[in-house]
């Protein structure tokens, strides 16, 4: 039950995201990494995989899709790194420090347990709250 409940709030939180992504991209193409080929096709495909790996999650009669999605979106929270320490270094390097430290620190702890949440929460894994027999 409580797996169920992290993972549509897993759903919505991606979903709210890729819409975000597609309907709003210029802050996501600031903090895009120099060097990225197509940066708006890259926000628009983020977007859209956001959106597609919501949806497989909250599929409720098919675990395949579940799962295929809640490891769609940990790849995705993997590749999508270095736009995260791209921003925390753009930010820290502005006079006014940007969104701070308070901000960017808890974001870079964040993303390891995004990636384990999802993963979890899709069923993939069950490290580390395996019920002892």
């Amino acid at each position: 039950m409580i797996r169920t409940a992290f993972r549509y709030g897993l759903a919505l939180f991606y979903a709210v995201a890729g819409v975000f992504h597609l309907a709003i991209p210029r802050p996501f193409l600031e903090i895009m990494p120099d060097g990225v080929l197509a940066p708006e096709a890259m926000v628009l495909w983020t977007g859209i995989a956001e959106l597609a790996g919501a949806l497989a999650l909250v599929q409720p009669g098919s675990i395949r899709l579940r799962r295929a999605g809640a490891i769609g979106l940990a790849l995705y929270a993997v590749c999508v790194f270095p736009a995260n320490i791209n921003h925390f270094a753009m930010d820290m390097g502005r006079a006014d420090g940007g969104l701070g430290l308070a901000y960017h620190v808890p974001r870079m702890f964040a993303q390891p347990l995004i990636v384990w949440l999802a993963l979890w929460a899709g069923g993939v894994t069950d490290w580390p709250l395996r019920r002892r027999r």
